[in-house]
């Protein structure tokens, strides 16, 4: 029997949000593939957004935003709609970071979103 796997949805993580036109905006994701829900960190020196990496020193390692649809920019730069800046309400165990952070970094990441006003319940 055939094994079916579901991936992400888009905007699958989202609880709630006070008005989507205000939480959302189209960003440049600089690289990688990203699927929705991915935990971003804007790119200090170029202003394009990547998965978060708490390990970086290049703005990255501060969570500011999270992937509302898949991104892929394994070929270049790409155009994508993230969750920017709340009043909004995310599903943590939705919530995709990238590599293996650990329950600390977790928890800062989820301290930066509500900066943010990205709430994670």
């Amino acid at each position: 029997m055939t094994t079916l796997t579901e991936t992400p949805h888009p905007g699958g993580f989202l609880v709630w949000e006070a008005f989507r036109d205000y939480t959302r905006e189209t960003i440049t994701v600089a690289t990688g593939t990203l699927e929705p829900g991915t935990v971003l960190g804007r790119i200090t020196a170029s202003g394009k957004y990547a998965a978060h990496d708490p390990t970086a020193i290049d703005g990255t390692e501060t969570a500011v935003a999270v992937l509302w649809g898949k991104a892929d920019a394994s070929d270049g730069d790409a155009l994508a709609v993230a969750v920017v800046r709340g009043p909004a309400i995310v599903n943590r165990h939705d919530l995709v970071f990238a590599g293996t952070p650990s329950e600390g970094e977790i928890a800062a990441a989820h301290t930066a979103l509500i900066a943010a006003g990205i709430l994670v319940r």
